[in-house]
């Protein structure tokens, strides 16, 4: 196990038989580019710079959708993106589980979001509403 702080992912093509990768305080954003690890079951992305800001974490989740298919288990917490009140006062649990929707319509073969079991209720309703369930607050 080695603890690196990085900004490229470059190199993580090579390490194709992955299961789980930590990549936390790695001031990360929406335009993390991951090469395909098709074994890659978690992925930790905790306290970096992944927003919702206009598509961009779509396109972020359709992009791990893609090149990490067997994802199950994944942590967003300490970013702008997973709208607890760790991270803004201004947040509720309400606003925390339009974002699981959200993720979990994007991910559905997650079995972990942040701390949380995934229940069979969040993934019937995301499948039903999770495509428009992105928290967006006025300014």
């Amino acid at each position: 196990v080695a603890f690196v702080v990085c900004r490229s992912l470059e190199g993580l093509k090579t390490f194709s038989y992955l299961e789980e990768l930590i990549l936390d305080n790695n001031l990360l954003g929406n335009d993390l580019l991951l090469p395909r690890l098709p074994r890659l079951h978690t992925l930790m992305l905790n306290k970096n710079q992944i927003s919702f800001q206009r598509n961009t974490c779509k396109i972020l989740l359709d992009h791990l959708a893609e090149v990490v298919p067997s994802l199950q288990y994944l942590s967003l917490l300490g970013n702008m993106a997973c709208p607890n009140e760790l991270v803004c006062k201004e947040n509720d649990e309400d606003d925390y589980q339009r974002y699981r929707y959200f993720v979990l319509h994007k991910l559905s073969n997650l079995k972990f979001l942040d701390t949380r079991k995934v229940t069979r209720r969040e993934r019937e309703e995301a499948l039903v509403r999770g495509a428009f369930m992105k928290v967006v607050k006025p300014k």
